[in-house]
């Protein structure tokens, strides 16, 4: 059965990055954002749980929303007003059942995201 998982990276601090909001949407046919859940990370930098699974797999479109600057800081960053990021939405498909991992390496200034595994 298929599933989505995400885990983010602070790679500024060279750890995992505990306490990050994390937001998934179902995007629509019209664009229109969908919530379908909410979590945050862990002191592994993970979720407790994966974000889809089941039978609520399905595939589409979907966002996820890593809420970065409430995150940086929370760490102390020294940031600008506003923060460079401040919210990252990384949208992407999921077109078969499988196991889908959305990673974020994560840094003041800069972010990089690839399908893990």
């Amino acid at each position: 059965m298929g599933r989505l998982t995400t885990h983010v990276l602070d790679t500024a601090a060279g750890r995992p990055a505990a306490g990050l909001g994390v937001a998934l949407y179902r995007i629509g046919p019209d664009g229109a954002r969908e919530p379908v859940a909410q979590a945050a990370t862990n002191a592994d930098g993970r979720l407790d749980a994966p974000l889809l699974a089941g039978p609520a797999f399905a595939p589409g479109v979907y966002e996820l929303v890593f809420d970065a600057g409430a995150y940086l800081a929370a760490q102390g960053a020294t940031l600008t007003d506003p923060p460079f990021l401040e919210q990252i939405p990384i949208r992407f498909g999921m077109a078969e059942d499988g196991h889908y991992h959305v990673p974020l390496l994560l840094s003041p200034y800069g972010y990089a995201t690839y399908r893990g595994s």
